[in-house]
Protein backbone atom coordinates (compact mmCIF):
# COMPACT_ATOMS: atom_id res chain seq x y z
CA UNK A 1 0.00 0.00 0.00
CA UNK A 2 1.42 3.29 -0.79
CA UNK A 3 2.69 6.08 1.47
CA UNK A 4 -0.31 8.24 -0.20
CA UNK A 5 -2.86 5.83 0.52
CA UNK A 6 -2.18 5.04 3.85
CA UNK A 7 -1.88 8.90 4.49
CA UNK A 8 -5.58 9.20 3.27
CA UNK A 9 -6.85 6.21 4.94
CA UNK A 10 -5.23 7.55 8.52
CA UNK A 11 -6.83 11.26 7.45
CA UNK A 12 -10.52 9.60 6.75
CA UNK A 13 -10.62 7.71 10.02
CA UNK A 14 -9.30 10.58 12.09
CA UNK A 15 -11.57 13.12 10.54
CA UNK A 16 -14.53 10.69 11.53
CA UNK A 17 -13.31 10.25 15.33
CA UNK A 18 -12.97 14.22 15.82
CA UNK A 19 -16.80 14.81 14.10
CA UNK A 20 -17.85 12.42 16.43
CA UNK A 21 -16.29 13.20 19.50
CA UNK A 22 -18.20 13.66 21.95
CA UNK A 23 -17.96 17.47 23.20
CA UNK A 24 -18.15 17.18 27.33
CA UNK A 25 -14.81 14.75 26.34
CA UNK A 26 -13.89 17.15 23.84
CA UNK A 27 -13.49 20.37 27.04
CA UNK A 28 -12.41 18.28 29.25
CA UNK A 29 -9.29 17.17 27.16
CA UNK A 30 -9.31 21.06 25.67
CA UNK A 31 -8.40 21.95 29.44
CA UNK A 32 -5.85 19.39 30.41
CA UNK A 33 -4.10 20.36 26.89
CA UNK A 34 -3.85 24.19 27.93
CA UNK A 35 -3.12 23.64 31.42
CA UNK A 36 0.05 21.04 30.12
CA UNK A 37 0.91 24.41 27.44
CA UNK A 38 0.77 26.91 30.26
CA UNK A 39 3.56 25.01 32.35
CA UNK A 40 5.58 24.16 29.16
CA UNK A 41 8.87 25.96 29.67
CA UNK A 42 8.99 26.57 26.02
CA UNK A 43 5.63 28.38 26.28
CA UNK A 44 6.56 30.46 29.21
CA UNK A 45 9.75 31.70 27.43
CA UNK A 46 8.26 32.60 24.13
CA UNK A 47 7.20 35.99 23.72
CA UNK A 48 5.77 35.49 20.44
CA UNK A 49 3.84 32.75 19.91
CA UNK A 50 2.02 31.60 16.83
CA UNK A 51 -1.40 29.52 17.03
CA UNK A 52 -3.56 28.10 14.75
CA UNK A 53 -7.19 29.38 15.09
CA UNK A 54 -8.57 25.74 15.11
CA UNK A 55 -11.91 24.68 13.18
CA UNK A 56 -12.94 21.19 12.11
CA UNK A 57 -13.17 19.65 15.73
CA UNK A 58 -9.43 20.56 15.93
CA UNK A 59 -7.93 21.21 19.61
CA UNK A 60 -9.40 24.53 20.52
CA UNK A 61 -6.91 27.25 20.43
CA UNK A 62 -9.16 30.28 21.21
CA UNK A 63 -8.71 30.24 25.41
CA UNK A 64 -4.69 29.40 24.65
CA UNK A 65 -4.44 32.56 22.41
CA UNK A 66 -6.43 35.30 25.11
CA UNK A 67 -4.21 33.51 28.31
CA UNK A 68 -1.03 34.32 26.18
CA UNK A 69 -2.15 37.82 24.97
CA UNK A 70 -2.93 38.36 28.98
CA UNK A 71 0.86 37.14 29.51
CA UNK A 72 2.06 39.83 27.29
CA UNK A 73 3.60 37.87 24.60
CA UNK A 74 2.70 38.95 21.14
CA UNK A 75 0.08 36.47 19.48
CA UNK A 76 0.12 35.78 16.04
CA UNK A 77 -1.89 33.53 13.28
CA UNK A 78 -1.08 32.35 9.75
CA UNK A 79 -2.46 34.01 6.55
CA UNK A 80 -2.69 31.99 3.41
CA UNK A 81 -2.65 33.02 -0.17
CA UNK A 82 -2.53 30.38 -3.42
CA UNK A 83 -2.20 27.50 -1.21
CA UNK A 84 0.29 28.57 0.85
CA UNK A 85 1.12 29.44 4.09
CA UNK A 86 2.59 33.46 3.50
CA UNK A 87 3.43 34.84 6.73
CA UNK A 88 2.29 35.42 10.53
CA UNK A 89 -0.35 38.14 11.07
CA UNK A 90 0.35 39.85 14.46
CA UNK A 91 -3.35 39.25 16.43
CA UNK A 92 -4.40 42.00 18.31
CA UNK A 93 -7.62 41.24 21.07
CA UNK A 94 -10.04 43.79 18.50
CA UNK A 95 -9.38 41.65 15.42
CA UNK A 96 -12.20 41.58 13.10
CA UNK A 97 -11.87 38.40 10.86
CA UNK A 98 -13.18 36.91 7.71
CA UNK A 99 -12.87 33.58 5.92
CA UNK A 100 -9.63 33.10 4.38
CA UNK A 101 -8.07 29.87 2.03
CA UNK A 102 -9.70 26.51 2.83
CA UNK A 103 -12.46 28.11 4.95
CA UNK A 104 -10.35 29.58 7.91
CA UNK A 105 -10.85 32.64 9.41
CA UNK A 106 -7.85 35.13 9.16
CA UNK A 107 -7.79 38.87 10.68
CA UNK A 108 -8.53 41.28 7.95
CA UNK A 109 -6.36 43.58 8.72
CA UNK A 110 -2.45 42.56 7.91
CA UNK A 111 -0.09 43.18 10.61
CA UNK A 112 2.91 41.27 9.38
CA UNK A 113 5.42 39.59 12.14
CA UNK A 114 8.32 38.22 10.30
CA UNK A 115 9.16 34.63 10.34
CA UNK A 116 12.86 35.22 12.01
CA UNK A 117 10.83 36.91 15.27
CA UNK A 118 8.46 34.14 16.14
CA UNK A 119 9.68 31.94 19.29
CA UNK A 120 7.32 29.21 19.26
CA UNK A 121 4.65 28.00 16.55
CA UNK A 122 1.79 25.83 17.87
CA UNK A 123 0.69 23.74 15.04
CA UNK A 124 -2.22 21.74 14.20
CA UNK A 125 -2.37 18.24 12.57
CA UNK A 126 -5.06 15.64 11.97
CA UNK A 127 -2.27 12.91 13.57
CA UNK A 128 1.06 12.61 15.21
CA UNK A 129 3.25 10.01 16.48
CA UNK A 130 5.36 9.82 19.48
CA UNK A 131 8.55 11.05 17.45
CA UNK A 132 6.73 14.23 15.97
CA UNK A 133 5.65 13.43 12.46
CA UNK A 134 2.94 14.69 11.79
CA UNK A 135 -0.32 14.11 9.02
CA UNK A 136 -1.76 17.51 8.19
CA UNK A 137 -4.68 17.80 5.73
CA UNK A 138 -2.98 17.17 2.88
CA UNK A 139 -2.37 20.20 1.52
CA UNK A 140 1.48 20.72 2.74
CA UNK A 141 0.54 24.42 4.15
CA UNK A 142 2.12 23.78 7.12
CA UNK A 143 4.95 22.04 5.56
CA UNK A 144 5.80 24.26 3.87
CA UNK A 145 6.33 26.85 6.37
CA UNK A 146 7.33 24.76 8.91
CA UNK A 147 10.74 24.62 6.62
CA UNK A 148 11.37 27.78 6.55
CA UNK A 149 11.78 28.40 10.46
CA UNK A 150 14.87 28.57 11.66
CA UNK A 151 16.29 26.07 14.19
CA UNK A 152 15.83 27.69 17.27
CA UNK A 153 11.70 28.57 16.88
CA UNK A 154 10.21 25.92 18.99
CA UNK A 155 7.26 23.99 17.42
CA UNK A 156 4.59 22.47 19.61
CA UNK A 157 1.90 19.77 18.12
CA UNK A 158 -1.52 20.14 19.77
CA UNK A 159 -3.79 17.05 19.52
CA UNK A 160 -6.69 14.73 21.17
CA UNK A 161 -5.34 11.27 22.36
CA UNK A 162 -6.56 9.60 19.65
CA UNK A 163 -4.75 11.87 17.49
CA UNK A 164 -1.63 9.94 18.62
CA UNK A 165 -0.93 6.80 17.06
CA UNK A 166 2.50 4.84 17.26
CA UNK A 167 3.62 5.90 14.00
CA UNK A 168 2.78 8.38 10.87
CA UNK A 169 3.81 7.67 7.26
CA UNK A 170 6.48 10.01 5.84
CA UNK A 171 7.80 11.76 3.36
CA UNK A 172 10.92 13.80 2.49
CA UNK A 173 8.27 16.78 2.38
CA UNK A 174 6.86 16.25 5.63
CA UNK A 175 8.13 18.13 8.72
CA UNK A 176 8.11 17.19 12.17
CA UNK A 177 7.31 19.29 15.64
CA UNK A 178 9.53 19.20 18.50
CA UNK A 179 6.79 18.18 21.03
CA UNK A 180 3.61 16.94 20.78
CA UNK A 181 0.67 17.77 23.37
CA UNK A 182 -2.27 15.65 24.30
CA UNK A 183 -4.60 14.29 26.46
Amino acid sequence: MSIRLTKQIIRSKILLKLKIHKEEDRERKNQAIENKLYKNSVFKKAKTVMFYLSFGGEVKTQKMIKAAQKLGKIVSVPTCQKNRMIFPCILTQKAVFKIGSYGVCEPAAKNRLKIKDLDLVVVPGLAFDKKGNRLGRGRGCYDHFLKKLSDKVATIGLAYDFQVLPAIPTTKTDVSVDRVIFA
